[in-house]
């Protein structure tokens, strides 16, 4: 796995060994910020279910102006530190569940314009995770959030003000950008 393009272009990424750890293939990460285009530029990106960080960190390679990744597997969190470091990257990591995560940048008053959504598979929880997105108050109006789901689960339900603006399948892999047309809600 390596990134795909800017200023860290080639440089490899580690995935865990043993995990159910499953990392957006380069085929799939090159499609996904064709379709973002300049919207990475100058975005301050936040990476739920990081993983190996490789899509936080492609933005970043990319132009965005800070990330914040949040990985709950203590062994994969450590393979996304390494990863970051790696590049040489400045972006915060939280090594925790992604809705204790979400209460402490609503806290802090932390805002994105883009998010990666991308649970594990099979377990109902891009739904889930989608709705403690938006209670959670961290969307700026305009964000973008990017869901990644395996291609045969049926279509989540997501909250209010997210307007599916495309919609891709890629082998077992689907992904939806939505525009969130709202301001963010009062946190939970």
């Amino acid at each position: 796995m390596r990134v795909v393009a800017g200023k860290w272009r080639g440089r490899t990424l580690r995935a865990p060994r043993g995990l159910a750890v499953r990392p957006t293939s380069d085929r799939v990460r090159e499609a996904v910020f064709g379709i973002l285009g300049e919207r990475v530029a100058g975005a301050k990106v936040l990476d739920l279910f990081a993983g190996t960080g490789a899509m936080a960190i492609e933005a970043l390679s990319r132009g965005a102006s800070d990330a914040v990744l949040v990985e709950s597997s203590p062994r994969a969190a450590e393979v996304l530190k390494a990863n970051i470091a790696s590049v040489g990257a400045e972006a915060a990591c939280l090594p925790m569940d992604y809705r204790k995560a979400l209460r402490q940048l609503a806290v802090r008053g932390e805002r994105f314009s883009l998010v990666f959504l991308d649970p594990p598979y099979g377990r109902g929880l891009l739904g889930r995770a989608a709705e403690d997105l938006a209670r959670a108050g961290v969307l700026l109006p305009g964000a973008v959030v990017v869901a990644e789901g395996a291609a045969r689960d049926p279509g989540e339900t997501v909250p209010a003000g997210w307007v599916p603006a495309t919609e891709r399948r890629y082998g077992d892999t689907r992904v939806t950008f939505y525009e969130v047309s709202s301001g963010p809600e009062s946190p939970a």
